[in-house]
């Protein structure tokens, strides 16, 4: 089976830079629950890494986050989709922790959990520490625009080596057509 490994904000969700503190502000961007359920048509494992330094700042609690998912989870099973499991940071920037991406803590998480080969998973991002993580353990980086995507492009040039996409729909697109090739 294979494994994809997503972020959450500006992937699966609008992004805010007020964060997103509860379940009301949690809004699916439009295509992305599809494209996860596509996924799980076709035979893939879908994981979330995802930085939610708002804990750390006291923007929402863990059970708030736990409302969040709670609702990504039932909108993604009314269109036929699931996530197998939601990895996340709760600190702060300033702390210094290995599971914060850029840091890969999240990462190896994973793979001790599911034994992910990363080098043969995608990491779909929409920020230049998603794919410093996906690099840093040999994940296949895909970036998109949606979120913060095409800030990074525009301000990380050395990006324009990563496959980019406007939107997670088109990222899945781009994996399931290179998915065909491999197994064709």
């Amino acid at each position: 089976m294979s494994f994809i490994i997503l972020d959450r904000d500006g992937v699966i969700n609008y992004d805010s830079d007020e964060y997103i503190k509860s379940p009301e502000e949690w809004l699916p961007i439009p295509g992305s629950l599809d494209a996860i359920a596509q996924l799980n048509r076709s035979g893939f494992r879908v994981l979330v890494a995802t930085n939610q330094s708002g804990i750390a700042r006291g923007y929402y609690d863990l059970d708030t986050l736990d409302q969040i998912h709670e609702k990504l989870m039932q909108e993604l099973a009314s269109v036929g989709g699931y996530i197998d499991e939601i990895f996340f940071c709760p600190h702060h920037p300033d702390e210094g922790c290995v599971c914060r991406k850029p840091k890969p803590g999240l990462l190896y998480q994973i793979r001790d959990k599911y034994g992910v080969n990363f080098y043969k998973t995608y990491f779909i991002g929409d920020t230049y520490s998603d794919i410093q993580a996906a690099r840093s353990v040999g994940c296949m980086p895909i970036l998109v625009l949606s979120g913060k995507g095409q800030k990074a492009l525009e301000n990380n040039p050395e990006l324009s080596t990563v496959p980019n996409f406007e939107d997670l729909a088109r990222a899945v697109e781009y994996v399931l057509s290179r998915q065909q090739k491999n197994n064709g």
